[in-house]
């Protein structure tokens, strides 16, 4: 999902005046850059930041960019690259010998295995081999979309035999992971994205970045507030699953304000193609090898973006009654549901960040 970086005006406010002038005087060493690349994921990644000077802002963004980089190559399923084992490597040596990988990778595959056991199995990374049918099946659809087709059942069904999670052997002493089943084949891309955008986040936080907005293809990860002297939140805007054009504010879905959190959408207008009048989108439910079919588009709020990441796709997967009870038992986590008749639904405390309840930059 494509988000807006919205910048909010702001209105009446119950800040005492001394606090205002406070605030602006700090701000007033503060300025915004922002900056972009699109190396990294096989997306637009984008940066937005309160530093004091563009020197500052360069430095840190150069740092931002190598690390998107780095971990790109690492969680690369379809490309390998000399001198590097990545998670290509791991799915090319299934069922020979385990892989010695870096840290960045077991824990990663250690994140979903753990979050698979507490959430289910909606998001399950060892299904690359039936998510690959898929994925021949959309390329041939975007080179012939006069040709396009579903994949035979049964070939879905033979490849998803092989995505059993125990298959997945991790040696965390020797940083060693290994495919039990020579058929298995992994593919992170429910989650990768998010977790990466979550390590860049912590790190350069960490470096001494104090205000800034990560939002890598819409994964979107702030870092505190706006050092401008007048938000308290960020304002992220949530794309329209039939407006694609999200530069105008009336393009939007609504506006989430956020402070040190994640905001991630899935929807079945991002990567999908058409057989006949029927879109056929990348979110796959594991009990029906099809995609699934309750929603236009969901957002999921919460503090780790790799989190929000994965459970995005949890949260689109299941039907309404059983997401949003899933929604309700996760501690800071909340959500938005686009049903397929338009009709917005909200987790308990979703409301409080959105614009269209009276949300604003100022809470």
């Amino acid at each position: 999902m494509t988000f807006a970086i919205v910048t909010v005006l702001a209105g009446c406010t119950n800040k005492s005046n001394t606090a205002i002038e406070e605030a602006k005087v700090e701000s007033s060493q503060y300025e915004k850059y922002s900056d972009s690349m699109f190396d990294s994921f096989d997306t637009l990644i984008q940066v937005v930041a309160y530093t004091k000077s563009e020197a500052e802002f360069k430095q840190y963004f150069e740092q931002i960019h190598d690390r998107f980089l780095e971990l790109h190559r690492l969680y690369d399923i379809f490309n390998s690259y000399e001198g590097l084992n990545n998670i290509k490597t791991i799915n090319d040596q299934a069922g020979i010998a385990p892989v010695k990988v870096a840290p960045e990778i077991v824990e990663l595959i250690q994140f979903c295995k753990d979050w698979y056991v507490k959430a289910g199995p909606e998001t399950n990374i060892a299904m690359g081999s039936m998510l690959s049918i898929w994925q021949d099946y959309r390329d041939m659809a975007s080179s012939n979309p006069a040709e396009a087709k579903l994949p035979p059942m049964e070939e879905l069904q033979a490849a998803a035999v092989h995505s059993n999670m125990d298959d997945i052997i991790i040696d965390e002493e020797n940083s060693t992971v290994y495919l039990a089943d020579p058929k298995m084949s992994l593919n992170v891309g429910a989650v990768a994205k998010g977790y990466a955008t979550e390590i860049v986040a912590l790190e350069i936080k960490e470096a001494g970045l104090q205000s800034a907005i990560i939002s890598a293809g819409g994964n979107v990860r702030t870092i505190g507030k706006p050092l401008d002297g007048v938000r308290e939140r960020w304002g992220i805007g949530l794309q329209h699953p039939d407006r694609l054009t999200v530069t105008a504010e009336e393009n939007l879905l609504d506006t989430a304000f956020i402070e040190e959190a994640s905001v991630v959408s899935s929807g079945d207008y991002e990567r999908y193609y058409m057989v006949g009048d029927k879109r056929i989108h990348h979110l796959i439910d594991p009990n029906t090898l099809m995609p699934a079919d309750y929603y236009r588009a969901v957002t999921v709020v919460t503090k780790d973006s790799g989190l929000a990441d994965f459970l995005s796709t949890v949260v689109f997967i299941l039907p309404f009654e059983q997401s949003y009870a899933f929604v309700e038992s996760m501690e800071g986590t909340e959500a938005l549901w686009m049903l397929k008749d338009g009709t917005i639904k909200l987790s308990t405390g979703m409301g409080s960040m959105l614009k269209s309840k009276n949300a604003s930059s100022m809470d």
